[in-house]
């Protein structure tokens, strides 16, 4: 079998593809490098150069590759930048899902894994996020998730499709020391920019509803998620059951504050983070069970907050 990863030359995208190689499994790459990386791709996985909403290029790439699945990595993923940018996130992410998965049904490609997100819950009123708590998306961005987990149903319904969409929370670390998170938005290469260049790192917002007053997430390490994509992949390559959403969430949060007392204990740098205010679209808590992922994703948090700090920076101070 052979998966297609759109976006795979991106940070979660790559530690995908290459979970999948060394589960002996064929990856190809689809990516822009809008935001992606060549340096991340591995010399033996195929790469295609192009978007997500050229159809023609993805019924191509499938054709050509004989493709038996698609993981949708592929999109825009700055909540707070969606707020000031609504119609171009909705033509990355729902446009261009719909191209994908018109494309997929001309191809007769018929399995999926999406790449959602803990948007669409937006501020749940819940101290631990389940599956079935209830949608309230508070940026475009959570927005188009939800709708593109919206268009798989449908196309299930319609098409057959068989399908599954894992919920992402904050994704760091890192499983390779040649990938790392370039995000410009993201809390870890925001912190390690800032502490490489002498500067103080930014909080955004310390009068949250909070015990700190900052954010409080999910942290998650990018080597657990790729590996529970393959789950997901090999369940539905294998026709087993397999439910239309899952939370890859560890069930305890972190805050902001938390995060930068490891970043000194880690990097030896000490620091008194500059306050800002907070990014709009951004929630005060989410937290997730992530039981239903742990029953059928091989979901385990195998990595601590300390791990997660470590391999980043360990990643990042090699460029």
């Amino acid at each position: 079998m052979t998966w297609l990863v759109t976006g795979g030359a991106g940070y979660i995208g790559a530690h995908v593809v290459r979970a999948f190689t060394e589960q002996g499994i064929n990856a190809v790459i689809l990516d822009d490098l809008s935001s992606g990386h060549e340096s991340f791709i591995p010399r033996d996985v195929p790469f295609v150069q192009g978007s997500i909403l050229d159809r023609d290029l993805v019924l191509d790439t499938l054709r050509r590759f004989d493709i038996t699945g698609v993981v949708h990595v592929a999109g825009f993923k700055y909540a707070g930048v969606s707020v000031q940018r609504p119609l171009h996130t909705y033509a990355q992410n729902v446009t261009g899902t719909l191209a994908l998965l018109g494309a997929m049904e001309d191809a007769g490609v018929t399995r999926i894994v999406f790449s959602s997100s803990a948007a669409v819950y937006g501020t749940p009123d819940t101290d631990i996020v389940t599956e079935e708590t209830p949608k309230n998306p508070q940026s475009p961005y959570g927005e188009s998730k939800l709708i593109g987990e919206w268009l798989l149903h449908d196309q299930g319904v319609a098409q057959g499709l068989t399908h599954t969409s894992l919920r992402y929370f904050n994704v760091v670390g890192s499983g390779y020391p040649d990938v790392y998170d370039t995000s410009p938005h993201n809390l870890f290469p925001l912190v390690f920019d800032a502490l490489i260049d002498g500067r103080s790192p930014r909080i955004n917002g310390t009068d949250y509803p909070t015990p700190d007053g900052t954010c409080v997430r999910d942290y998650v390490h990018v080597a657990d998620l790729a590996l529970s994509h393959v789950a997901a992949a090999r369940r539905l390559d294998a026709g087993e059951s397999i439910e239309p959403v899952y939370n890859l969430g560890s069930g305890d949060g972190v805050s902001v504050g938390e995060i930068m007392t490891a970043m000194r204990e880690v990097t030896g740098i000490e620091f008194e983070p500059e306050v800002a205010p907070r990014r709009p679209g951004d929630p005060a808590r989410i937290v997730a069970s992530g039981e239903l992922a742990a029953r059928d994703l091989n979901w385990v948090m195998r990595h601590t907050l300390s791990d997660m700090v470590s391999s980043a920076w360990s990643a990042r101070s090699t460029v």
